[in-house]
């Protein structure tokens, strides 16, 4: 019988612990760490039987390896028990310093808990410290910080006697360096999956940006990346194929541009009112020929990082197709389908836009007002004084002396919109309406402005006499002799006279005049800043363009027109104007004999 004091001994045990924790150190998984773990203690430390409670991650603890009777492996290996038995086991018996002696004189009270166990029956010890089969010795393991990792059980001493001082220290010294291992084992583990999920969120990151790539390069549409932020917000980074295609420009040079550089001029607006996430326009881009593309744009915000930089990436379709179709509908809704000229609708449109509510017998009345208050100043001008209040400032060859309403001096030297205050047929003053300049609105100051504010109102001259007012002008044209020519050579050759008709007048006016066909025979003109004599020129003009002969199929037929010269004014209804325009036609007409008159 060996005796723990003598030194050979104590040496010969110190080897066998070097041993066995030597290879420790070299299992690489942790159930390789957990099996070497009570290998070592049945090779090196003298116990026939060594199993390891790992704590899960529940707090729970199960068997993760056993050595030394592969039938006991067998039974209880996997299984688990609930921490509060181990608490409980950790508790009783006897403190051997690190270690946990429960003898069997007081572990019967553990056969019916739920911690897995392998034990014999045995007689009464025959001596103090001999070892019983239900004797129980443990060896908690704990973490760094404090934390228990598992328990070390260990049963039957090959010398059959309860462990001396040195036994317990080596086995308390194992259970260390077991925990240190252990956590080791956990620590690789750890990163060994961490490892393996990096690399594959690596490959499906690879996948996804090739995905990415392919579905980017190859789309049927345009794609666009944009940087976002910085000196550079906005400048394309990189195109696929079809927007190159689509703007006839290679990758390399798209990427020294932005799509504010690309953009129509009048769209440049729309795309800056775009939003970065989702937003979407209908635009044009500008083509390398110098043409332009009707696309529409989406947008969204693409993340680099988690904090890295984003950027925009632009969905561009092309729409021109269906712009164009789109254009054609509205021309067709809006123009009349012989002659192309706008239709009646479109005329009251146009006409109706120019007219306001507000009466015109107020603003020439204030106009009046303004006159007598300039009394004693010299000779009142016409254009000075209705061109500030009445006439649109820019409208072509017809403009004459119209002069720039609240920004002219007229020939008296005062700005008219320096007088003090309005006036009004009663020669008293004008309250100014909510929101006219310089006065708050309807929801007190700075609510914006008034119903007629930043509206230039139309106003008629007063009399057929030309006093320099410059006006909307309505020529109302009714053709002489178009009946009968319907009558004797069919409606192919009335057709091809309206057709002929409608290219005369539009060639006889000015690139911003509107030539309507109010329907059958019946066309109107609206020129806008002329004056009376201005206006009775141009129906002149127009009557002699349309006179000449007209050759339809070989044939030579003549149409005279009857012009009636109206004026638009703010306070009336575009089928007000119509209607005025119509009736002075009908008088001309009559004025005439129908000798005249008739000229096919």
């Amino acid at each position: 019988m060996e005796t723990e004091s003598e030194p050979y001994v104590r040496l010969a045990t110190l080897r066998q612990l070097h041993q066995v924790v030597a290879e420790l150190n070299t299992a690489r998984s942790l159930a390789d760490t957990l099996q070497t773990v009570v290998d070592g203690i049945v090779v090196g430390l003298g116990y026939e039987l060594a199993c390891v409670n790992l704590v899960r991650p529940d707090g729970d603890l199960v068997v993760a390896a056993f050595a030394g009777d592969p039938a006991a492996e067998a039974l209880i290996t996997g299984r688990v028990g609930s921490r509060a038995s181990w608490e409980r086991r950790l508790t009783m018996g006897e403190s051997w310093d690190g270690l946990r002696f429960i003898p069997h004189t007081e572990g019967w009270v553990l056969l019916e808990d739920d911690v897995p166990q392998w034990h014999t029956d045995g007689p009464d010890p025959r001596f103090a410290d001999e070892w019983h089969p239900e004797d129980r010795l443990y060896a908690p393991m704990y973490a760094s910080g404090g934390e228990l990792l598992g328990v070390i059980s260990v049963d039957r001493p090959r010398n059959g006697r309860r462990p001396g001082a040195w036994g317990r220290e080596a086995l308390q010294m194992y259970a260390f360096q077991a925990a240190i291992a252990i956590s080791n084992a956990r620590l690789r583990a750890n990163m060994q999956r961490a490892l393996v999920r990096l690399e594959r969120e690596q490959q499906a990151l690879r996948a996804s940006e090739e995905s990415f790539r392919q579905a980017f390069e190859y789309a049927p549409s345009g794609m666009a990346i944009a940087e976002m932020g910085g000196d550079q917000h906005g400048r394309l980074l990189r195109t696929n194929d079809a927007l190159c295609r689509l703007l006839g420009r290679p990758a390399s040079v798209l990427r020294r541009y932005s799509f504010s550089d690309l953009v129509h001029p009048e769209d440049i607006g729309t795309l800056l009112r775009t939003s970065a996430e989702g937003g979407r326009a209908e635009l044009r881009l500008g083509r390398r020929d110098g043409t332009y593309v009707w696309v529409s744009l989406r947008n969204s915000v693409v993340a680099d990082a988690a904090d890295g930089p984003r950027f925009l990436l632009t969905h561009v379709e092309d729409i021109e197709e269906r712009k164009r179709h789109e254009l054609q509908l509205a021309h067709r809704a809006s123009h009349d389908s012989l002659t192309g000229l706008p239709n009646s609708a479109e005329l009251r449109s146009r006409l109706g836009a120019r007219l306001c509510r507000r009466p015109q017998s107020v603003r020439a009345t204030a106009v009046e007002a303004l006159d007598a208050a300039y009394e004693g100043h010299g000779a009142h001008g016409g254009n000075g004084a209705h061109g500030a209040h009445g006439a649109h400032a820019g409208h072509g060859a017809y403009a004459g002396g119209a002069v720039e309403a609240g920004g002219a001096v007229g020939e008296h030297g005062f700005r008219p919109d320096a007088y003090p205050e309005p006036f009004d047929y009663t020669g008293a003053p004008v309250v100014p309406a909510p929101g006219a300049p310089g006065v708050p609105g309807p929801g007190g100051p700075g609510t914006g402005p008034g119903p007629y504010d930043h509206h230039v109102h139309t106003v008629a001259p007063a009399s057929d006499i030309d006093d320099g007012t410059k006006g909307l002008a309505v020529l109302f044209c009714d053709l002489d002799g178009f009946k009968s020519i319907n009558d004797r050579f069919g409606h192919h050759t009335g057709d091809a006279v309206l057709i002929e008709v409608a290219r005369r007048l539009t060639t006889g006016v000015r690139d911003g005049d509107t030539v309507a066909r109010l329907g059958g025979d019946e066309f109107v003109v609206l020129a806008d800043g002329l004056g009376a004599a201005d206006a009775a020129d141009l129906a002149v003009r127009l009557r002699n363009a349309i006179i000449p002969p007209i050759r339809v199929d070989g044939r030579a037929v003549r149409v005279g027109a009857s012009f009636g010269i109206g004026w638009a004014s703010c306070g009336m209804s575009a089928d007000e104007v119509l209607r005025s325009a119509d009736q002075r036609m009908y008088i001309e007409k009559r004025s005439r004999s129908k000798a005249h008159r008739r000229a096919g």
